[in-house]
């Protein structure tokens, strides 16, 4: 039978932001709300195995209800931006999983959930509804059921028609007329006033309707109830009225057009890795999109055993085919050359044994197209060829000219610009656990394919860039840095298993006392992992005031101890034991995995063309998310060494580079005269806010300063400010108030942006960084608010980018002219990681700060602070 499951997007969306703490990714983006929706969705799709989904959102604050009624909803807090600016994610993730979204005009959601669940259970489809709004209730019927979520965001009941009756004595079509008699203080629905709950349900259960109240007035016992409901007439009828969902909404869509396929696509993988929600990645099962194979125009492809000298010219677009995207050490599938001569393909090993070949590969004076220049480079490394002459690389490219093709094909690539079309990878080779190599010549002809698109596709993208006046960007930047990174991710960082042995031994021993603490306080022993045995352990025997209660029994998330702490000393311990847990098997465990057993040394992977603003992100380690703030996880830096004995592991790290950039975008004077003088910014914006001398800052004042600071930057909100400091709203939005009379350049700067992005569609960073905001005039305030920070938030996130990235390829370039050993090992967020020589440790002290602090010239001064010692962790 088919099942149509109806989600009030607006409704789950707010519950979910509630209902977590405000969490953010590694680029300062929001994302408790759609963290939250995201599991909501998971859960109820493995629940319901729906065969049609929607998800239905209000269209904007105005609907027919307001010209019945115009105070609608009125009274209502105005929606957190913290909120706000998560709403195009969700879209975002709606869209990756190819779940139909749709919102109307002059209509809200409950109006779309209600006339397709007529229609659908009218053409005879089982309807699920899920929402936190008890209105939905009057929509119930044999055959549609309403998932009413009671707390938190997975916690619901399922009401259908006995269900309703049991928990309120009418039935769902009456739960209008309950509305109309007892209103709505959430929607502002007034009822009748001293009409509650119980007595509305009374009425009802006697006379009916509103109107057979109304009908029969004179039945109704006790002369004040009488009185309020003769004097209230209008009001009940109009609230019932107003409390009706509109079951013929004029939808432009049909049931069919909801038909949902349960996929897991690469686009859902990629933005879960964006949004770091490791946790929902690692629930998702192999892709199992099967793209269908394209009609595409093939090129003349010529098998061959070895190379000729003729057929190797430049320019040649160059192929380098990975069966996954492990190119360190993973399987390369073939070569195929695409040039003015031919088009061939050569297997590996026999690639790998011609000499002309691979004469050819590391002259530089042979230019090569490629697709990724980086991945190419590290796997033939892996295989002693030094690849040389990488003069274009389409992934870098495409990426510059709309940051949006990020991690695309090269199907959807040269598609979009009206090459030939190939096929893709994943039709090709399959997905997941299916990917496998085709038996026949068939690769052959779809790497050739490949490869003559590369080559068609050069000129093309280097107009856009010229267009987009990036060339610059491309050569001079990221195409250079690319060879940098290469080369890091070749050489790695030595890691001592022995020593991540050694912090697990000990991590075990700090948990087992942990784990015996816990069992003292409880007075039993109990699995401190089972939420089940642990709820009853809180909430039962101890007698712990409950915050959520789930299907299974008492809710033990990590939100739900942090508001219980405080009251018994037993939940500081299961935190600890938590956190401590998940750092032994994440980091300890984790890391140990990934130390390759030739090498002995950990080698991450760059993605030089993933993020939005510009920064570089590691996988397989992410070594930028060891978490640091906690002792024990600082020590995991302990296991990072020097390759050679006496040598020393060298941090350089960027001050308040993205306050820096700040200064100098905004170009405001109190800011730069602070970073010009060497103040310490966050008692110089102390100072000014506060109106006090240096020597009266409290450690208080410059805690709030601080936050101030870089809320700023991601453009914080009072609602979000009073959450990171424990104040009210109003007490942070004076505060922001304050911080911006004090900056008139940052909020002239906001201002300006902005009004930049609606001309302009995008905005940029200082090298021409492109970063496109559709939303940015769009009419939906929830698009257009995220448009708007991310307008203001990107030129400085994506100008300190290009200064560390700047300054890799200047630092790369210094050492290789004072013929120093020293090498750069790793990049951590606005940080550089060197092993260095005893000898040449106090030349790098001189090298490191005069290359990164003139790395782009700013209008206030660059600061570097430069450390060393025997391991990462005794480097900082």
């Amino acid at each position: 039978m088919n099942k149509l499951v109806l989600i009030d997007g607006n409704n789950v969306v707010y519950r979910a932001f509630f209902a977590l703490p405000l969490l953010s990714n590694n680029q300062g983006m929001y994302t408790n709300a759609v963290y939250g929706f995201a599991m909501m969705l998971m859960k109820v799709i493995e629940e319901e195995q729906p065969t049609h989904l929607l998800v239905a959102f209000d269209a904007g604050k105005t609907t027919f209800r307001h010209a019945t009624y115009k105070d609608y909803k009125g009274g209502r807090q105005k929606t957190p931006p913290e909120l706000s600016q998560q709403f195009p994610l969700v879209h975002e993730l709606l869209d990756a999983m190819a779940i139909r979204r749709y919102e109307l005009e002059n209509y809200e959601a409950d109006d779309i959930v209600g006339t397709l669940a007529r229609t659908a259970h009218e053409e005879g489809f089982d309807v699920r509804i899920v929402t936190g709004d008890k209105d939905y209730l009057q929509l119930v019927d044999d055959g549609i059921k309403v998932s009413l979520i009671r707390k938190g965001i997975t916690d619901t009941v399922n009401y259908d028609v006995d269900m309703v009756h049991e928990r309120y004595g009418i039935k769902p079509e009456a739960v209008i007329d309950l509305k109309g008699l007892m209103g709505d203080t959430s929607d502002n629905i007034p009822g009748v006033p001293g009409v509650g709950e119980k007595t509305a349900t009374k009425l009802l259960k006697q006379f009916g309707t509103v109107e057979g109240v109304y009908e029969h007035l004179d039945d109704v016992s006790g002369k004040k109830l009488k009185e309020k409901l003769e004097d209230n007439k209008a009001q009940a009828l109009l609230s019932k009225q107003i409390a009706t969902i509109d079951k013929h909404s004029p939808l432009t869509l049909t049931v069919d057009a909801c038909a949902y396929e349960n996929k897991v696509t690469d686009r859902l993988r990629a933005l879960f890795q964006e949004l770091g929600f490791q946790s929902l990645l690692d629930k998702l099962g192999d892709s199992d999109v099967e793209e269908p194979a394209s009609d595409h125009t093939a090129v003349s492809v010529d098998v061959i055993s070895h190379f000729e000298a003729e057929q190797l010219v430049s320019p040649s677009a160059l192929i380098v085919q990975m069966l996954d995207e492990n190119y360190h050490y993973g399987d390369i599938l073939g070569f195929a050359v695409s040039n003015a001569v031919g088009t061939y393909f050569i297997e590996t090993d026999q690639a790998l044994h011609d000499k002309t070949f691979c004469n050819w590969l590391e002259d530089p004076t042979m230019k090569k197209v490629l697709l990724d220049s980086k991945q190419a480079e590290v796997a033939l490394n892996w295989r002693g060829i030094k690849l040389q002459g990488a003069a274009f690389d389409v992934r870098l490219a495409t990426y510059l000219i709309d940051t949006a093709e990020a991690g695309q094909d090269l199907a959807f690539l040269a598609r979009k610009r009206g090459i030939a079309t190939i096929e893709t990878d994943d039709a090709f080779y399959g997905k997941g656990a299916k990917r496998k190599i085709p038996e026949g010549d068939g690769q052959a002809q779809h790497l050739g394919n490949k490869a003559a698109a590369l080559l068609q596709l050069e000129p093309k993208l280097i107009e856009e860039l010229m267009n987009n006046e990036q060339k610059a960007l491309l050569f001079d930047l990221e195409l250079p840095l690319a060879r940098v990174l290469a080369k890091m991710e070749f050489t790695g960082i030595k890691a001592s298993s022995e020593t991540l042995k050694a912090m697990g031994d000990e991590l075990d021993r700090t948990l087992n006392v942990i784990e015996q603490s816990i069992y003292e306080m409880a007075g039993v022993t109990f699995n401190i992992n089972s939420p089940k045995q642990l709820g009853e352990i809180l909430f039962e025997k101890l007698q712990l005031p409950p915050v959520k209660k789930t299907k299974t029994g008492y809710s033990t998330a990590a939100d739900v101890l942090e508001k219980l702490r405080g009251r018994h000393e037993i939940i500081g311990k299961i935190l600890d034991y938590r956190q401590l847990g998940k750092l032994k098997s994440t980091y300890v465990e984790g890391l140990l995995k990934v130390i390759h057993p030739k090498t002995g040394r950990v080698h991450t992977c760059y993605n030089q063309a993933l993020t939005q603003t510009g920064r570089l992100s590691s996988t397989d380690p992410n070594l930028q998310n060891i978490p640091i703030r906690l002792e024990e996880g600082r020590k995991i830096r302990k296991a990072f060494l020097p390759t050679h004995e006496g040598w020393q592991i060298f941090s350089a790290d960027y001050s308040q580079i993205e306050l820096r950039v700040l200064a100098h975008i905004a170009d405001d004077e109190n800011l730069k005269e602070a970073f010009i003088e060497g103040m310490d910014i966050h008692t110089k914006t102390a100072m000014d806010v506060f109106g006090v001398d240096k020597d009266e800052v409290t450690a208080l004042m410059r805690r709030h300063a601080k936050a101030v600071n870089f809320g700023i930057i991601y453009g914080i909100s009072d609602y979000g400010l009073s959450q990171n400091l424990g104040i009210t709203r109003k007490e942070a939005a004076r505060f922001i108030e304050k911080y911006l009379q004090t900056y008139p350049g940052v909020q002239r700067y906001m201002d300006e942006i902005v009004k930049k992005a609606r001309t302009e569609g995008y905005v940029t960073t200082l090298l021409n960084r492109r970063r496109y905001l559709p939303d940015i005039n769009s009419r939906n305030f929830n698009s257009r608010s995220f448009a708007e920070r991310t307008a203001m938030n990107t030129p400085i996130q994506g100008s300190a980018a290009d200064v560390i990235k700047q300054a890799m390829i200047n630092m790369d370039m210094r050492l290789k002219e004072e013929q120093l050993t020293t090498r750069m090992l790793l990049q951590v967020h606005d940080e550089l990681i060197f092993e260095v020589p005893e000898q040449e440790i106090e030349r790098m002290q001189q090298i490191v700060p005069d290359v990164m602090e003139h790395a782009i010239q700013l209008n206030v001064p660059l600061k570097v602070e430069c450390s060393y010692g025997p391991t990462w962790y005794d480097a900082k």
